[in-house]
């Protein structure tokens, strides 16, 4: 194995999980340091649910809050939020939201050298405590950011959330499968640093739902959350998202591009799993298995994905991020392939 490169650990500071507790935000925010003014990034929707507690607790610690909607999650619509943002001279940036808003505080709070705090209201993807953002542009992937400096999380708001989301929160979870298998790809054939502690955390997030649907249970809403969190934080861990997104996520990416707004992330990224399991070897019916406990699909029919769709983000994929080692570099993808692989697995 040549030299490990040397890679910088920012892991968050405080992580908050409890129930019915967003009245206590103005205090969490307070523990983490002097606040006297925050910038608060949240769609709409989630204003609606949040926005008249949060401000009312923030009231009562003595916290100045200005609040901002961004349209959507390219770079333009970040850039118009960061001027407003900037102009508020705030001493912390907050994300409040299932994932648009935590992504693009995320990134301004990088932009501006500001610290960030999460606050997830919906289960649905492991950003929620790790360093990367997923920003529309012309190749839709993630970028290394900052980690939050603190994550809270009203598992109250989360249930509430649609069903949906935290289905899709699964489908991120067992991506961890088939992402650690590509990185161990990727140190056996490149000699590329690889990450026993950190692979073994993300191992650890998605074996919870595994073995709960092993013994015929569904996974508690906070075991899901705080697998989440621990995901994100084996990225933090790592330096880099490795053990948490492989072959699975440029699947999920490479969709993005050909079909977006078609199937939430995890969603994606846990089909994406069931088919990079078959061709790594793995147990991909215990991945399927897996999904269907949890209610999350595992067909393209059920996200409203055309199987041609499926087949050419198959063929691009690895064409993403081709300095990154997985599964797809060693099978040469074509469309013919895709489709087998496809059909003998149930996704289409």
């Amino acid at each position: 194995m040549r030299n490990s490169p040397s890679h910088t650990m920012e892991l968050p500071r405080l992580i908050l999980v409890g129930e019915k507790n967003i009245g206590n935000f103005g205090k969490f925010l307070l523990d983490l340091g002097p606040t006297k003014k925050v910038s608060i990034i949240a769609g709409n929707h989630v204003q609606k649910i949040v926005k008249t507690k949060i401000a009312k607790s923030l009231a009562s610690s003595k916290i100045k809050s200005a609040w901002h909607v961004p349209s959507t999650n390219d770079e333009k619509s970040i850039r118009a939020v960061e001027a407003q943002v900037r102009k508020d001279k705030a001493d912390l940036i907050i994300g409040v939201g299932g994932g648009r808003s935590v992504d693009i505080a995320k990134m301004i709070s990088y932009n501006l050298g500001k610290p960030f705090v999460s606050v997830p209201t919906a289960a649905s993807h492991d950003g929620i405590a790790s360093p990367f953002v997923s920003v529309k542009g012309e190749k839709p992937h993630s970028l290394v950011a900052t980690a939050p400096l603190g994550v809270f999380v009203d598992i109250d708001v989360i249930k509430k959330a649609p069903k949906k989301l935290l289905t899709a929160g699964c489908g991120d979870l067992v991506a961890k499968i088939t992402a650690v298998k590509d990185w161990q790809l990727g140190r056996d054939n490149t000699g590329e640093y690889y990450g026993r502690y950190s692979s073994n955390l993300a191992s650890m997030s998605a074996k919870i739902l595994l073995e709960a649907t092993e013994k015929k249970k569904r996974p508690d809403v906070r075991e899901i959350v705080e697998a989440l969190i621990s995901a994100g934080v084996a990225s933090c861990i790592a330096g880099s998202s490795r053990p948490c997104s492989g072959s699975e996520h440029l699947f999920s990416h490479a969709l993005d591009k050909l079909a977006p707004n078609v199937g939430l992330h995890g969603e994606k990224c846990g089909i994406g799993a069931i088919l990079m399991a078959k061709l790594q070897g793995q147990d991909w019916k215990k991945i399927a298995n897996t999904l269907k406990n949890v209610g999350a699909p595992t067909t393209a029919k059920q996200i409203g994905l055309k199987k041609e769709i499926l087949a050419q983000a198959l063929v691009i994929a690895q064409s993403l991020r081709p300095e990154r080692y997985t599964i797809l570099k060693r099978v040469k993808m074509t469309e013919k392939k895709a489709l087998e692989l496809a059909k003998s697995t149930g996704v289409i």
